[in-house]
């Protein structure tokens, strides 16, 4: 406890964003990519940019249904457990037929192998390059990579409930929390970055604690096990049972059995749902005395994360469950927050919006960590001047600024081009998208144990910037359609993905040549700083931003 309660939560504001921090820029990067999730694995299967987008058409479906079941009974091995027929949404605008492989020794679920129908109906595309496209990222925000699923949710759990106490914190110590999302003064310094800070806090505040605390809420029988653990003594199978029937399938008999016709059932789903569009169909078991089918409703524009679903005996017909019209208030409560942290529901402004507040939540956390690294060298600065080196936590905080600042949007970058570059028959293509991603950023943490000067930001961010915005002429060499095909055939989401990859790299590539001009302007700005204190009789405290220290900044 500090000696006033305003210092002690300042303590506590500090404290609580900076120890987490890397790790929230890491969520915050993924978690905002992950809102273009659909649209990213679709630039990534190029193969797919051309003759096999449509739209969702009510009056098809039993065609669909019937040509799917035809098209799966003929080419889906034997052994597959479940056949799933998908319908065109807004977001993933092509019918594909896919199957389900067993899984394999150390797998918890098996491999898909998707086939996508070509338009006009005139065949199939079955050569789809492996690629984790979208799902990355969004797995990332909350799973992280190379380690197991359950220690990275505790890992982000901690760090989550860390942001939670950093936001609140900082509303109770922020006086002036109104007139400074107002007030943002150029070329000051440390009070620049203080000022970047509060505006890209307070702009989207709602959104950070919602986010925040949503991303608890969403995991949070996780952290605390012990209501489930108490109500059920133990039997989570018997929760998971009660909470969700319709997920409980019956196992495999190993009896053979006809498969119902898939477009019988569509009578009774249409009785239920009436217009209401079906997203996907999946049969369990197929062929399996035990076989069942699954219609999923389309809930997309629904704040809501509860599936709409209707299940069938895959033998006879028989109706077996269908989603009650009516959930527990509890349910429909954490289905809500569920679907506010996703952004499920959203239309393609509002996921914008979404976005624009995740990369709001990124500079926050990126200048908090620089205000940290700015203040640690102001209280070495004399010391250095003398020619001693930075402290060990100096450096470690400007490296690891340098590493995660900018390693993660490179890595970003590298795991496109990986996507592209990679021959389409190398084994384990989609993992090597991934590790591309973790080399770039595991490279920006080398290069910052060489050092991290203006100069060297300055490099890094025009590389980036360049990389990113050569991302649309990379589609057009290794995509059957570029940007001008994707305006005038309407494919909005492909056409989205180019500009918002030319609009980010310009960002990087301003970023870097106001650093050019912040380098010229700062030994003149140094001079006159030196002489008007040298007037006042004042102490010479030079700007933070325009210092040797930042300049050079050695290890």
């Amino acid at each position: 406890m500090k000696e006033t309660f305003f210092r002690t939560l300042s303590w506590l504001h500090t404290w609580a964003g900076l120890l987490v921090c890397w790790v929230l820029l890491l969520i915050f990067f993924a978690g905002s990519l992950s809102y273009f999730r659909h649209e990213i694995s679709l630039w990534n299967e190029p193969e797919l940019h051309k003759g096999v987008y449509q739209d969702y058409r009510a009056e098809t479906l039993e065609e669909q249904l019937d040509s799917g079941q035809r098209y799966l009974e003929t080419h889906s091995p034997e052994t597959a457990q479940r056949w799933m027929i998908n319908f065109p949404s807004e977001r993933k605008p092509f019918l594909s037929f896919s199957w389900q492989l067993p899984p394999e020794k150390g797998q918890r679920r098996g491999k898909v192998e998707e086939d996508v129908a070509l338009a006009e109906g005139s065949g199939m595309i079955s050569e789809v390059r492996s690629s984790r496209g979208g799902d990355f990222f969004y797995r990332l925000h909350f799973d992280l990579h190379y380690m197991s699923a359950i220690t990275a949710r505790y890992i982000v759990g901690i760090c989550t409930m860390f942001m939670l106490i950093a936001l609140i914190s900082g509303i109770v110590i922020h006086k002036r929390i109104f007139k400074d999302l107002f007030s943002f003064r150029r070329d000051k310094g440390a009070r620049s970055w203080l000022d970047a800070h509060n505006v890209s806090s307070v702009i989207a505040l709602p959104y950070h604690l919602m986010i925040t605390y949503t991303g608890l809420i969403t995991l949070m029988l996780i952290y605390i096990p012990w209501t489930v653990d108490t109500a059920y003594s133990g039997d989570n199978q018997a929760f998971l049972k009660e909470l969700n029937p319709a997920r409980q399938t019956e196992k495999a008999a190993g009896i053979s059995a006809p498969q119902v016709q898939l477009s019988q059932l569509l009578p009774q789903v249409k009785a239920a749902w009436g217009d209401a569009p079906i997203k996907q169909v999946i049969v369990s078991y197929p062929k399996d005395q035990n076989s069942q089918v699954t219609f999923y409703q389309n809930t997309g524009k629904t704040v809501t994360d509860e599936a709409n679903i209707m299940i069938f005996n895959g033998v006879n017909g028989e109706l077996k469950y269908a989603s009650p019209h009516e959930a527990s208030a509890a349910s429909a409560t954490y289905d809500t927050m569920m679907s506010l942290h996703t952004a499920r529901f959203a239309a393609p402004l509002l996921r914008i919006l979404f976005f624009f507040c995740g990369l709001l939540g990124c500079a926050m956390v990126a200048t908090g960590t620089l205000m940290w690294a700015i203040r640690l060298r102001q209280k070495q600065q004399k010391s250095i001047d003398k020619g001693e080196k930075p402290s060990f936590g100096l450096r470690l905080v400007e490296g690891l600024n340098f590493m995660f600042i900018l390693g993660l949007p490179l890595g970003a970058v590298s795991f496109f081009y990986a996507n592209r570059l990679l021959p389409t028959s190398f084994a384990g293509r989609a993992e090597w998208e991934v590790h591309s991603f973790f080399i770039a950023l595991a490279a920006m943490g080398v290069w910052a144990c060489f050092g991290r000067s203006r100069r060297q930001w300055q490099t890094a961010l025009i590389l980036t910037g360049t990389l990113c915005c050569a991302l649309p002429v990379l589609n057009a060499f290794t995509s059957p359609s570029n940007l001008i095909d994707n305006i005038q055939s309407q494919q909005w989401a492909l056409v989205g993905f180019d500009v918002l990859a030319i609009l980010l790299g310009g960002a990087m590539l301003f970023a870097s040549q106001k650093l050019t001009l912040i380098a010229k302007a700062a030994p003149a700005k140094r001079q006159n700083t030196k002489t008007d204190k040298a007037r006042r009789g004042e102490p010479n405290l030079a700007n933070e931003l325009t210092s040797p220290s930042m300049e050079e900044a050695k290890p």
